[in-house]
This record gives C-alpha cells, sequence and structure tokens, in this order.
C-alpha cells in the first residue's frame, strides 16, 4: 500500500488583513460626547426641580435703614358722639329724622310724662305751702317775743314799784312813822321783784331764741323744698331734649310717638368738626403700641397723619383698637364710618441688613430663604429680625447683595435646590 503525503502537510494561516482604524475613533468620540453631556446634566442632576423666572419675583439683599410699621384698617369715627337717653319713662314725640343737622341746644324730641309732671305739681304745692308755713312763723316768732319782752318789762316795772316803796318805807322807819316789820316788808317785796324781773329778762332771752330756731328750721324746710321742686322742674325741663354739641343725627333708636321707658336710648349726636380714627391692630403688635406713636392715614387720595391718642385695653378678636388724632386740621369730607387704611410707625432700626418683603417670609415661617447662586436657587437658612410693611430685616444668613426669591417660591415644594430658567 502506497502511503499518501498527508502526514507531511501543514496547514499554513492567511496573512492577517490590516485593522481599521475607525471604530476606534468612534469609541474616542463616543467617551468625550458622554462625559460633555455629563456635565451639561450636572446642573440639572443637582437641581430637583426646574421653574420659569417669569413666575418668580427676586429682590436684592440691602442695608439701611429700616422702619418698623404695620398696616392695618380702620374707619372713621367721631371723637365726640354723646348718645341721649330718657330722663323718664313716657311717649315721645320727634322732631328730629335720622341726618338732620342740629346745633347746640336744639330741642329733638319732646317726652310726655304724665306722672313726672304730677310729681312736678304736687311738690310746687308743698313748696307753696311751707312758704305760707314760714311767713306764718314769722308772726308767731314776733309775737312770741312780744310777749316774753312785755312779761320781762313789766317785772321790770314792778322792781321799780318795789324800790319806791322800800326808799318811803326806810325813811318812814327813820321817822319813826312805820314799825320795823313794814320795812322788813318792803325789802322783801324788793327783792321778790328783782328776782321777778331778773327772771323775765332772762325768760325773754330764751324765748326770742327759741322762736328764732323754730324759724329757722321752717325756713331750712322751705329751702330743702325748694330744691326738690328745682330738681322736678330740671327734670321736667329735661323731657325737651336737647342736642348737646352741634353735629347730625347719626342713630335714632326709636321711632315717633313711641313709649319708652327711663334711660332707654333715644338717639346719638355726631360732631363731626371733631373727627378720629379706629384702627383694629393685630394683637401680635399689641405689645409694641404706645401713645404718642406716628400713624399715617391714607384717605382715597390723601395722607394725613397723626398720633395715637387712646388704646384699647382689651383683645377682642384678635384684634385690639386704638384711636389715631389728626396733627392739625383734619382732612377735609370726612364722614363717619368711612373706611381708611393706616400704617403705624413704631421705630426706626438705622444700618440693619434688610431684603423686600414678601410671600417667602410667611411660606417658610422666616427660616428658609432662596438665595439664587448662577441660575440655581439654593435653599439657604436665615434669621429674621424685624419686619415693616415693606421689607423685613435679616439677622443671619444672607449678605448685601445677594438676590433672593420673594414671591413664587410655593413652586419649589421645599426643594434644596431648583433651576430657574430665565
Amino acid at each position: 500500500m502506497i502511503r499518501d503525503t498527508s502526514a507531511q502537510d501543514r496547514s499554513i494561516q492567511p496573512a492577517a488583513a490590516p485593522r481599521s482604524r475607525r471604530p476606534v475613533v468612534f469609541a474616542s468620540a463616543g467617551i468625550v460626547g458622554v462625559l460633555l453631556l455629563g456635565w451639561a446634566m450636572s446642573g440639572w442632576l443637582d437641581s430637583a426641580r426646574s421653574v420659569s423666572g417669569e413666575r418668580l419675583r427676586f429682590a436684592e439683599v440691602t442695608r439701611g435703614t429700616l422702619v418698623r410699621d404695620a398696616a392695618v384698617n380702620g374707619r372713621v369715627v367721631a371723637a365726640v358722639s354723646p348718645t341721649l337717653y330718657a330722663p323718664a319713662g313716657g311717649t315721645v314725640a320727634l322732631k328730629i329724622q335720622a341726618g338732620d343737622t342740629v346745633k347746640r341746644g336744639d330741642v329733638m324730641a319732646v317726652i310726655d310724662s304724665p306722672d313726672l309732671q304730677n310729681e312736678l305739681e304736687r311738690e310746687r304745692a308743698t313748696l307753696v305751702q311751707m312758704e305760707a308755713e314760714v311767713a306764718r312763723q314769722r308772726i308767731l316768732a314776733q309775737k312770741a317775743s312780744l310777749l316774753a319782752r312785755r312779761e320781762a318789762d313789766d317785772a321790770e316795772v314792778v322792781r321799780l314799784a318795789a324800790s319806791r316803796d322800800l326808799q318811803r318805807a326806810e325813811r318812814g322807819y327813820e321817822l319813826g312813822a312805820i314799825p320795823e316789820v313794814d320795812l322788813l316788808r318792803a325789802r322783801d317785796a324788793m327783792a321778790s321783784a328783782e328776782i321777778r324781773a331778773k327772771h323775765a329778762a332772762t325768760a325773754s332771752g330764751l324765748e326770742s331764741r327759741d322762736v328764732e330756731l323754730a324759724l329757722r328750721t321752717q325756713e331750712q324746710l322751705l329751702a330743702r323744698q325748694r330744691l326738690v321742686f328745682a330738681d322736678i322742674e330740671r327734670r321736667v325741663d329735661e323731657l325737651n331734649v336737647r342736642a348737646p354739641v352741634d353735629g347730625i343725627i347719626g342713630t335714632l333708636n326709636i321711632v315717633d310717638r313711641a313709649v319708652v321707658a327711663q334711660n332707654a336710648p333715644l338717639m346719638t349726636v355726631v360732631d363731626l368738626s371733631q373727627l378720629e380714627v379706629e384702627l383694629a391692630i393685630p394683637e401680635t403688635y399689641a405689645e409694641d403700641l404706645g401713645l404718642g406713636m406716628s400713624a399715617e392715614v391714607r384717605i382715597g387720595a390723601v395722607n394725613a397723619t397723626g398720633k395715637i391718642s387712646a388704646i384699647s385695653p382689651e383683645v377682642v378678636s384678635n384684634q385690639v383698637l386704638a384711636r389715631v388724632r389728626f396733627d392739625g386740621e383734619q382732612p377735609p369730607g370726612l364722614r363717619q364710618n368711612q373706611r381708611v387704611s393706616a400704617r403705624v410707625l413704631f421705630e426706626e432700626r438705622p444700618d440693619v441688613v434688610m431684603v423686600t418683603r414678601g410671600p417667602f417670609v410667611e411660606a417658610h415661617g422666616g427660616r428658609f430663604a432662596y438665595v439664587m447662586d448662577g441660575d440655581v436657587a439654593v435653599r439657604t437658612p436665615i434669621t429674621l429680625g424685624a419686619t415693616s410693611v415693606s421689607a423685613v430685616e435679616v439677622s443671619a444668613g444672607l449678605q448685601p447683595g445677594d438676590r433672593v426669591v420673594i414671591a413664587g417660591t410655593d413652586n419649589f415644594r421645599d426643594a434644596e435646590r431648583v433651576s430657574v430658567n430665565e
């Protein structure tokens, strides 16, 4: 058997073709593209949200003087607006209508009170009776004085007669014409006459004082009755309800010919020459309020200044009422209960870091603010100080020149970083 040459055969590998460079170039370009895309996406990856800048408001942090104030609402009220009450029960006849202008002293209503009229007539009769009683007492006093004086004079005459009898008895006894017994009897009569004369004079003085005191008592009773009558007469005169000030009738609490009880409210008279502003201030400012603080009141297109003249001692519906009195003349054209806006100035704080006030203060409780870092709003912790109507003091966290988002942060949803598309 002839052996073949298969054992001697050797397979030869074909020569390798030269490798192409194009895949290497494509790979390098892909890596560079991925890096560029990652760098471009880094800002987006760092920010959780993206918000359009047109929906936001920005403000720059500055340094200056912060005027601490509060914007409040109020209404125009009369500084003098007395309410008149019925002095007695009866039927009211009105002489005016609501809105009428009255002068001080004008009769606005008349109350028909039969009870008070009857009381007046009774007291008048009592006064006339007491006047007659006093006149009678004066006559009795004169008569008593005359009687007492007559008795004293009679006693004096008796004493003088006894004195003359004693002189005759002494002379007759010296001449021996009368016995000693007659002399002694004359002396006794003289002593008795002196005693009677002395007592009569004393009794006359006491009687005069007695009738004088009785007359004085009656005169005092008469004076008291005159006061009672004058008081009743005054009360009857008050049935004619008169205007206490110049003004207009603000409120009528009754209708014509109505029957009212004593002390029932009748009407209110508004003195438009003395108007003030009553402000409703939130109770959060209650501790800062003080008498004499300045206030700016805006009435339509007119601005007026004034000072706080009174502060309510109580809080009603989370508000404290304060009265503002205008400086100088009050603005013209004011009306009762007219609505106004005002700004109460508490203090001035110079050289403070501040920013325009916006919804971000209430939205984050004053603990955070979004500060712009390029096109990214970064949530930054801050500390706020005093606040005013237009600005707020920044105690820590911000520096002058920082750009802060003051409105529209509710779209951020408390994200740490937000991309802002200008």
